[in-house]
């Protein structure tokens, strides 16, 4: 599965004219782990969010949701019941309301 982050990454900094040589130095990494981070391949770290909200102008809190999702699916992915532990999750967090 691609990264829903990555995604959404890609596609502002298109929108946007940006290149990948122009937003790479702003993060401190090179472009090709930039383009790494677009295609789902390598995790973004989560200092680069505010940078990523700030160059692209987006809502912080939408891309840190997108962020926390990709964490997530990673670590659960290949796991059988993950569907019924997000279900269970799902329900710890609406008692705890």
């Amino acid at each position: 599965m691609a990264s829903k982050f990555g995604e959404k990454i890609r596609n502002l900094r298109e929108q946007k004219g940006l290149l990948l040589r122009e937003v790479a130095p702003l993060l401190n990494i090179d472009t090709p782990q930039l383009s790494k981070i677009e295609r789902g391949e390598r995790q973004a770290k989560k200092e680069f969010i505010e940078i990523f909200a700030q160059v692209l102008d987006i809502d912080i809190d939408s891309l840190l949701k997108l962020w926390l999702a990709d964490q997530m699916y990673s670590i659960i992915k290949e796991e059988p019941l993950a569907k019924e532990a997000i279900e269970e999750l799902t329900n710890v967090f609406n008692e705890s309301k």
